[in-house]
């Protein structure tokens, strides 16, 4: 392993434990939030959620630099070892024990996120990739976000609610990981090319609408059902991007790309029973 792939990883997991104790300071102020109530007015006024936000702004600087040292398809899947921290964090903040079922599922989750680093050894991409070369992956990225959006409005159902929109802000910062390469070296070109660039405003929005989409889904319902989905559909939506717009490969045979689906599978299963087992686990005494 080289420098350049311990940074990478190095660097990513860091971000996955920021991201980690953020997100668990987040649901906690949000939930105290009453429905009905201004969620974002409410917040501003809560400081531990002022400290969450600098968390996140802590884990974002550590994805940018981790994004500066390997490809998409490297440090998105590693952000997913964020749920294995945030999960057990919040049982404890919340006194519950962690079950058998979740401490077997988190290693799951670990080892086909170790499987498919390895197997698929994913290539750099084009962080110059035209606007057409975006269009049709942006339109089914936002087709899903929408769906996933409107599904999380309309249901009452908590825990739907909360999976819902977990989902739709997950994707949304899937986007904004896949833009953040590009937007990086606009910086290079001077102010004029990073205030014109497309990537820079829709890095923007799909960041700012994915967070709030995401404290929603903290006030709907129990972290673990808002986390973990958008824990994963964050590395699937950047994944999907990097293959479809930036050119990304798994550099693989056809044996590895059925195991790599495999792991993805794994990762998918193991995040939903780890979001079940822990939102039933008993109180600690």
């Amino acid at each position: 392993m080289t420098n350049r792939e311990i940074a990478t990883i190095g660097c990513a997991l860091l971000a996955a434990l920021l991201f980690a104790v953020s997100s668990v300071a987040q649901h906690q102020a949000a939930a105290a939030v009453p429905p009905g109530s201004g969620l974002m007015r409410s917040l501003s006024r809560n400081p531990r959620w002022w400290a969450a936000i600098v968390g996140d702004a802590g884990g974002y600087g550590m994805q940018v630099l981790a994004l500066a040292f390997g490809a998409v398809l490297v440090v998105q899947p590693i952000l997913v070892c964020s749920l294995v921290f945030a999960l057990p964090l919040a049982a404890r903040v919340n006194r519950q024990r962690i079950t058998g079922q979740a401490a077997l599922a988190a290693l799951a989750l670990v080892i086909a996120l170790g499987l498919f680093l390895v197997i698929g050894n994913p290539t750099a991409g084009e962080d110059t990739a035209p606007l057409r070369e975006w269009t049709v992956p942006l339109a089914v990225l936002l087709g899903v976000v929408a769906v996933a959006t409107l599904t999380g409005m309309l249901v009452r159902d908590e825990a739907v609610r909360a999976l819902s929109l977990g989902l739709a802000g997950g994707a949304l910062f899937g986007l904004a990981a896949a833009l953040t390469d590009r937007v990086v070296t606009l910086f290079g070109d001077g102010p004029g090319s990073v205030l014109t660039g497309w990537q820079t405003w829709a890095l923007v929005t799909s960041g700012l609408v994915g967070f709030s989409l995401q404290q929603r889904a903290y006030q709907a319902g129990p972290l673990a059902a808002s986390l973990p989905a958008a824990a994963v559909a964050e590395p699937l939506a950047a994944a999907f991007l990097g293959l479809t717009a930036l050119n990304e490969q798994l550099r693989t045979s056809d044996a590895g790309l059925l195991a790599i689906a495999v792991c993805v599978l794994v990762m998918c299963v193991a995040t939903v029973v780890l979001s079940r087992a822990q939102a039933a686990a008993p109180a600690t005494p």
